[in-house]
C-alpha cells in the first residue's frame, strides 16, 4: 500500500511540474519569435530596393592615407625687396602727378614733374663749367705755341696744363650732378621729371600737385611702387608646432577672395624670435602671382603637412546628414541596398572621413543616395 500511495504522489509532482515548466516553454519560445520578428522587422527597415538603379553609382572602401595638416592664420604682403619708396632727387613745385593709386607703371615712365631750382642751378652750373673749359683749352693751346717759341717759363706752361685738366674736371662733376636728377645735362631746364625706377603697381601717393617737395627731405616719397609679380603669404605659427616645419617643406595657401582656389608653394623661411605676445613665429612662402591676383593685406591661411594615418574617406555625396546623425548606404546583391550609420571626421577637400560604421571591402552608393532615401521614405 505505501508504494503505491507513493507512487502517486511522485506522479502528482511530476504532473504538477510540467504544468509549471510548460507556460514558461512557451513564454521563451513566443519571446525568441518576437525577437526574431524584431530583428528581422528591423533589417527590413534598413534593406531597401532601388525602384531604378540608373543614377545610382557605387564604389568599393579602401583604406587610404589621410593627411593630417597644421593650419596657420595668413596674410598676403609684398615682398620688401621689390617695393620702392620714389622720392624727387631734387626739390621743386609738384606741376603735375602723372599717376594714380594701383596704377601699373613701366620702368622709366614720368611719375611727376617738378619746377625745380635746384635743377636750374645743376643745369646753370653745367654750362658755367662748359664755358670755363673752353676757356682754359684755349689757354693752354697759346701757352704751348708761346713755349714751342721760348716766349714763357716752363712753369706757365706747367700751370696752363693744371688749370685745362681741372676745367674739364669741373665739366665731368657738373655733368654728373645733372645725370643725377634723371635729366639729359645737354637739353634740360628747370622742369624736372621724376621717372620709375621699376615696373609694378603704384601702392600709394604722397603728394598732391602745387605742393612743394623737398627732396630726399620729404616727409613722405612722391608714391610707392611695388613689384607684385611675386609676392608673400607670411603666417603665424605656435612653439609647439615648430618641430613638424622645415624650411623648403611644401606648403598650401588659400584666400578668403578665392576659397575654390590653392596656392602651392614652399616655406622659404622662419623667423628666429618668438614673439613673447602670441608666442608664434613668423613663416614666409614665397608666390608666384600671375595677374596680380593676390592683393597685399589680403586673409588666408597656410596649410602644412603635419603627419599621415590609414583611414577610410568616402566623397561628401555619399553621406547624408540629418540633424546629428550622419548614413551612408552599402549596396549587397540582388539591387538591394542597407541604411548604415556613420561617424564622421575630418572634412577633406570634397571628402569625408568616415572612423566607424563602414569597413574596408564595403560597396557605398557614392551617388544617387538621395534617390534611395526618398524610395525608402515611400516604402
Amino acid at each position: 500500500m505505501k508504494s503505491k500511495y507513493a507512487r502517486a504522489a511522485a506522479a502528482v509532482v511530476l504532473c504538477v511540474g510540467v504544468g509549471m515548466a510548460l507556460p514558461g516553454c512557451r513564454d521563451s519560445g513566443a519571446h525568441q519569435a518576437a525577437a526574431a520578428q524584431s530583428a528581422s522587422s528591423s533589417t527590413a527597415s534598413n534593406e531597401y530596393v532601388a525602384p531604378d538603379a540608373s543614377g545610382i553609382v557605387t564604389a568599393t572602401v579602401k583604406l587610404t592615407a589621410i593627411p593630417n595638416y597644421v593650419e596657420l592664420p595668413a596674410q598676403i604682403q609684398a615682398d620688401p625687396t621689390r617695393v620702392v619708396h620714389v622720392f624727387p632727387p631734387a626739390g621743386g613745385r609738384i606741376t603735375e602727378m602723372k599717376v594714380r593709386p594701383w596704377q601699373h607703371v613701366e620702368k622709366g615712365q614720368t611719375l611727376a614733374i617738378l619746377q625745380s631750382s635746384d635743377l636750374a642751378r645743376a643745369v646753370a652750373d653745367y654750362h658755367k663749367a662748359q664755358i670755363d673749359n673752353q676757356v682754359k683749352q684755349k689757354e693752354l693751346q697759346r701757352a704751348e705755341y708761346l713755349y714751342a717759341h721760348s716766349a714763357i717759363a716752363q712753369k706757365d706752361l706747367q700751370q696752363a696744363q693744371g688749370d685745362a685738366e681741372t676745367a674739364q674736371l669741373e665739366v665731368q662733376a657738373a655733368r654728373s650732378q645733372v645725370q643725377v636728377f634723371g635729366m639729359d645735362p645737354d637739353h634740360a631746364g628747370e622742369q624736372l621729371r621724376v621717372t620709375a625706377p621699376q615696373s609694378g603697381i603704384v601702392l600709394d601717393i604722397g603728394a598732391a600737385q602745387g605742393e612743394y617737395s623737398n627732396a630726399l627731405a620729404a616727409a613722405q616719397p612722391l608714391c610707392t611702387i611695388a613689384d607684385l609679380s611675386t609676392v608673400w603669404a607670411v603666417g603665424d605659427i605656435y612653439e609647439k608646432d615648430l618641430s613638424v616645419v622645415r624650411t623648403g617643406e611644401p606648403a598650401q595657401v588659400t584666400l578668403d577672395a578665392y576659397p575654390e582656389q590653392t596656392w602651392n608653394g614652399r616655406v622659404s623661411a622662419i623667423s628666429d624670435a618668438v614673439d613673447p605676445a602670441t608666442r608664434t613665429l613668423h613663416l614666409r612662402v614665397v608666390l608666384e602671382n600671375q595677374g596680380t591676383r593676390l592683393k597685399p593685406a589680403m586673409f588666408g591661411s597656410i596649410r602644412l603637412l603635419r603627419s599621415t594615418s590609414e583611414g577610410i574617406v568616402a566623397p561628401s555625396t555619399a553621406v547624408i546628414r540629418e540633424g546629428n546623425t550622419a548614413y551612408i548606404f552599402v549596396a549587397e546583391s540582388n539591387g538591394r541596398y542597407v541604411r548604415r550609420s556613420v561617424v564622421l571626421g575630418r572634412t577633406l577637400g570634397n571628402s569625408l572621413e568616415i572612423t566607424s560604421g563602414i569597413q574596408p571591402g564595403d560597396a557605398i552608393v557614392t551617388q544617387g543616395a538621395l534617390l534611395l532615401r526618398d524610395a525608402a521614405e515611400n516604402q
